[in-house]
């Protein structure tokens, strides 16, 4: 079963705030390649849910996907800060879905010794300015993760 990984500024949805909920729609990704990585996750399968765009960057904890993509209604709001002037209801390019808590680190693992880690060294994560909100992992760069909590 393929492994992800998947940012979400804290301040909008942070792993706690999941734990909390239990359950969250992740919307809002508006880059072509991440939507198309989010459209390949299947039920059951699992991510990294990374903090990003705060004083600490870093993975924080495991998520797992619930149900299938859908169109991302964040598309269609004018109120939201996700809103797409171009999408309609029956031309919506964006997708969100559903995810569920799965675990909590006791700490997150900052970018920065994220980088330093080998196993690692082919992650887009790590690669220096790659932004991508969505990715892939690998069984080795997980297993590698999961060694540092």
């Amino acid at each position: 079963m393929p492994f992800w990984l998947m940012k979400s500024e804290p301040d909008e949805l942070s792993i706690h705030d999941l734990q909390r909920l239990g359950k969250a729609r992740w919307d809002g990704v508006r880059n072509y390649q991440a939507r198309n990585f989010m459209r390949a996750m299947r039920p059951g399968e699992q991510f990294f849910f990374y903090h990003s765009s705060c004083p600490e960057p870093g993975i924080a904890g495991i998520a797992r996907i619930v149900g299938d993509t859908y169109p991302d209604p964040t598309a269609l709001d004018p109120q939201s800060h996700y809103h797409d002037p171009k999408a309609s209801a029956e031309k919506n390019p964006w997708s969100a879905l559903d995810v569920e808590f799965v675990e909590a680190f006791p700490r997150v693992i900052p970018l920065a010794q994220l980088r330093e880690q080998a196993v690692l060294s082919g992650m887009p994560l790590v690669q220096k300015g790659s932004r991508l909100s969505v990715m892939p992992v690998t069984d080795e760069e997980w297993a590698g993760v999961l060694a540092l909590r």
